[in-house]
């Protein structure tokens, strides 16, 4: 532990929470001030630049003993940013989960919104996977299906098994990051929405990112778990293709990503999709993942699996060929 960076986190006091649960929450958080993290990026140097994110940028910091860390500060702009930083705080200080980026800690002092998380060694999948090739890094077969596995977990684990459960409503590849062995740990909660046990599906303003939303969630502003079982399905179908959602367009009719892999499927032309960088894979593994993606980006929400069976169907024999 730095001392000399840490600070009791005094503004929550007098505040009113929802609840008592999520003030504990934040009251655990550790603080940095922020000439310490100033002093951690070299004055948030822009080399240190990792990326930016709909809510801020983020930069590689080093601690004072040595941690590396990935720093991202919030836009102080609007009333947003720092309801999107309390947002995160309350609901990732104390959900650990060995798929979901750490929240090391906070700074809140004037008017900076500061999260600071472990530093993941590999970057984001949009930088690995989809980005310039310089950047680029070969993840074989057994690395992506790892990939599809964790995330899924890590998603099951906040729908499911965190109270009250998380919608993330933004997975995307950005979204997701890669540890040193290219484990996926699932970040930036600055949209999550608490989804409490007796109610089916939340009515909210639109957020997230053109290319992953759910019809439902895109036309009618419906938010449910389904949306993020969607998202996830999208994501499944860039690993496998090794190409964008939101940047890349296919065939004559210029579809995006899902409605051209569905456009092959009516076609029996699924493995067309596969990443010409993948040279060694069983061609039926391949294709029950396919399968799996396809089964979680069905235009009806009530038809998608939920999590939890994206896990099982990930990581037991489950048949679903009569599925899809």
């Amino acid at each position: 532990m730095v001392d000399n960076c840490f600070g009791a986190l005094n503004w929550c006091k007098g505040r009113k929470d929802p609840s008592s649960k999520s003030r504990a929450q934040v009251i655990a958080t550790k603080t940095f001030s922020y000439s310490c993290l100033r002093s951690a990026t070299g004055d948030f140097h822009p080399l240190s630049r990792l990326g930016e994110g709909g809510y801020g940028v983020v930069h590689k910091g080093v601690l004072k003993d040595g941690t590396l860390v990935a720093i991202k500060s919030l836009s102080v702009e609007s009333e947003q940013g720092k309801h999107e930083f309390m947002t995160e705080v309350g609901m990732i200080s104390n959900t650990r989960h060995p798929n979901l980026v750490q929240l090391i800690g906070c700074c809140v002092e004037g008017n900076h919104r500061i999260l600071v998380y472990e530093f993941l060694e590999n970057n984001s999948l949009a930088s690995s996977l989809l980005g310039s090739k310089t950047k680029r890094i070969v993840l074989d077969w057994p690395k992506r299906a790892a990939i599809f596995c964790g995330t899924a977990s890590g998603l099951a684990f906040l729908h499911e098994e965190v109270e009250p459960n998380i919608v993330h409503r933004d997975i995307k590849a950005s979204n997701i990051l890669l540890d040193g062995n290219f484990r996926p740990k699932i970040g930036d909660f600055g949209l999550a929405k608490l989804f409490p046990d007796n109610i089916t599906h939340i009515s909210t303003r639109v957020a997230g990112t053109v290319g992953y939303l759910a019809p439902e969630y895109a036309l009618l502003g419906q938010l449910t778990k389904k949306a993020d079982v969607y998202s996830f399905g999208v994501l499944m179908l860039e690993i496998v293709s090794g190409k964008s959602s939101t940047k890349d367009a296919f065939g004559e009719n210029l579809l995006v990503l899902v409605d051209w892999i569905w456009k092959l499927k009516e076609e029996n032309r699924l493995l067309e999709i596969v990443d010409p960088e993948l040279t060694d894979y069983d061609e039926s593994e391949v294709m029950r993942y396919i399968k799996i993606a396809l089964f979680c980006t069905q235009a009806a929400a009530q038809r998608r699996p939920s999590m939890k069976q994206v896990v099982e169907m990930l990581t037991k024999d489950v048949h679903i060929n009569d599925i899809i």
